[in-house]
């Protein structure tokens, strides 16, 4: 597994009035927070100052690749109602701090 940052802005459905205008909310959160559980996203949220308006964000994930990426965030509600979209993808090197980024165990079936 390696680290990548991803960059996601606003969609052409984005609609005004910021992060908690937009119809889904509820369902976007709890797919990325499944993702989070999984150890994909290790870190996400919006820049700040994009959170009422065009909403930027940015994602730390621990993937295999820049296709299982696009694969999993493919099935966000916000990218299947184009709310979201990827701007960028870009591998990235730790230096400094790594042993904190160490991912969370995926959670136990039930």
């Amino acid at each position: 597994m390696s680290y990548f940052t991803v960059t996601r802005t606003a969609g052409p459905a984005w609609t005004e009035g910021g992060i908690t205008a937009q119809p889904g909310i509820a369902d976007h959160a709890a797919f990325m927070n499944a993702l989070a559980d999984e150890g994909f996203v290790l870190l996400a949220g919006p820049l700040a100052g994009t959170e009422q308006g065009r909403l930027r964000a940015l994602l730390i994930v621990n993937a295999e690749s820049e296709p299982e990426i696009h694969r999993r965030l493919a099935d966000d509600p916000w990218t299947l109602a184009q709310k979201l979209e990827i701007a960028s993808i870009e591998p990235w090197n730790t230096l400094v701090g790594a042993e904190r980024l160490t991912p969370a165990a995926p959670a136990a079936a039930t």
